[in-house]
């Protein structure tokens, strides 16, 4: 769809006489191809000028090639290459601003491609940028039938659309040469591959500047405690099916986790993935925002767009919205805008542990559909974690009194517990022996708690949220005193 409309876009900007479009993309070979298919439609020819052989294979400078189009009369699209770089002149400037109308009487225009959105100030009103999108499904479904076909390979349907979907969020080179790898090193197109499959993903999408891909799927994650939670997530757990849709229910945008460190509110973003089986792309939103890398966040919103339905997961949000300078209020802006108009099913899930550095317009309803205050566990929840933490170590929870545990463990962080069980495991092991309650006893009480010298910011937490946001974990106190009271 996104491909349909990218086309559709371009096709209505010549008929409408938009004198310069500005195409924002790193795939040249591609991005030339489909705008043939524009011109083409519009019986209009494409003429491409590059640096290094000048128009159409004529070598001559940029100057001289408008000057070419200008003395044509037919309906043309010329294309210039790299368009970030130098070759954009005050002569070149000055000769599209005199030819401007002359252009549009004509049906001529000008489109630049580069993967770098820059401009001279003379020029920002007259030219209109487009992202150019990434290979949608349906591309990457036709580019590896074609390759099946040239490999003789047969497929079972599920195992061919998951081959085709790990590829989302590539460029249609890197496809290509993902696939050949595949070829070379791989089982023959296996399920064994699938995982040679997000390797070679993760690699790529590494040279994203503020993109990180997280393969969530090879560990069986549990967070204890956070009901509220969880019930919320799995009651829209089919929200991004066609039958939700029919239903007559809008795709989920986004959550807000907000709250003590160390309760689990990373861990949450991946269990989102999980749960709901989907890509989870992490966004280092400081260095986008710090930076001012507007173009760069552009990249980024067009890589999570493509691999959707997708989790996007920005992690301690506050801290991208510290000492802004104006490029980065710039960025944040085009980040919030985003968030409140995508049409693409990208889950955002957003955690901060300090909200007062937060501007007012990012709590605004319309970028998230619910806000949850993570506070530290009870001891229902305590309890619950300190049963996680030693079965993923391959401890039986029932040969420990955990009771006691819990009544000394006041007030610690879900990270805290963990930290008890692998600090008194630790002692055991130096003693050579198996751990027991004392060593757990003795581990929680040399731990000073986050949450005891941070005692006034984690009150003020808690006021802001308290008619702000939902709690995330049941209120069991009630129930506790009408149990308590039942029994007596």
């Amino acid at each position: 769809m996104a491909m349909t409309q990218f086309l559709e876009q371009v096709q209505i900007f010549l008929r409408a006489r938009y004198p310069v479009l500005y195409l924002i993309s790193h795939e040249e070979i591609r991005t030339m191809r489909l705008l043939r298919q524009v011109t083409g439609a519009e019986h209009s020819e494409l003429w491409v000028w590059r640096r290094s052989d000048g128009l159409n294979g004529e070598l001559c400078t940029a100057s001289e090639a408008l000057r070419q189009l200008h003395q044509y009369d037919e309906p043309v699209v010329l294309l210039f290459l790299d368009a970030h770089q130098d070759w954009v002149s005050d002569e070149w400037v000055r000769i599209l601003k005199d030819g401007q109308q002359m252009m549009v009487q004509r049906g001529q225009a000008i489109a630049m491609l580069s993967p770098i959105y820059q401009l001279p100030l003379e020029l920002e009103k007259m030219v209109t940028p487009i992202d150019v999108p990434l290979p949608s499904a349906e591309e990457v479904q036709r580019l590896f039938g074609f390759f099946c076909q040239q490999q003789e390979l047969q497929l079972s349907a599920p195992l061919f659309q998951q081959f085709v979907q790990g590829a989302l969020g590539l460029t249609e080179e890197e496809i290509k040469r993902l696939y050949s790898r595949i070829a070379l090193v791989g089982d023959g197109f296996t399920e064994k591959d699938l995982a040679l499959q997000v390797d070679e993903k993760k690699r790529l999408l590494r040279s994203s500047q503020f993109l990180e891909f997280w393969d969530v799927h090879q560990d069986n994650l549990d967070v204890g405690g956070l009901d509220a939670l969880k019930e919320w997530l799995q009651q829209r757990q089919l929200a991004f099916t066609p039958d939700a849709r029919l239903y007559g229910l809008p795709e989920p945008k986004g959550l807000f986790l907000l709250g003590v460190q160390g309760c689990g509110k990373s861990l949450m973003a991946k269990v989102v993935a999980q749960l709901w089986k989907m890509p989870l792309l992490r966004l280092d939103v400081a260095s986008v925002l710090q930076a001012g890398a507007e173009d760069g966040l552009r990249q980024t919103i067009r890589i999570a767009e493509s691999l959707s339905p997708a989790i996007l997961w920005i992690d301690e949000l506050e801290k991208g919205f510290a000492g802004q300078d104006d490029n980065a209020k710039q960025s944040m802006g085009t980040l919030l805008t985003w968030m409140q108009e995508k049409t693409e099913p990208v889950f955002v899930v957003a955690t901060a542990n300090e909200v007062r550095a937060l501007p007012p317009e990012l709590l605004r309803k319309g970028r998230f559909d619910e806000i949850f205050f993570v506070d530290l566990p009870d001891p229902h929840e305590r309890l619950e974690i300190l049963d996680i933490h030693l079965r993923k170590r391959k401890r039986n929870p029932v040969d420990f009194d955990l009771t006691v545990v819990v009544e000394d463990s006041e007030r610690y962080s879900g990270a805290e517990l963990e930290q008890v069980v692998v600090g008194a495991m630790f002692k055991a092991y130096a003693d050579g022996r198996e751990v027991d309650t004392d060593d757990l006893i003795d581990s929680v009480r040399e731990i000073v708690p986050l949450a005891v010298t941070m005692d006034d910011q984690l009150k003020d937490l808690r006021d802001w949220a308290r008619s702000r946001a939902r709690r995330a974990s049941s209120d069991r106190r009630r129930a506790n005193f009408f149990v308590a009271w039942d029994e007596d």
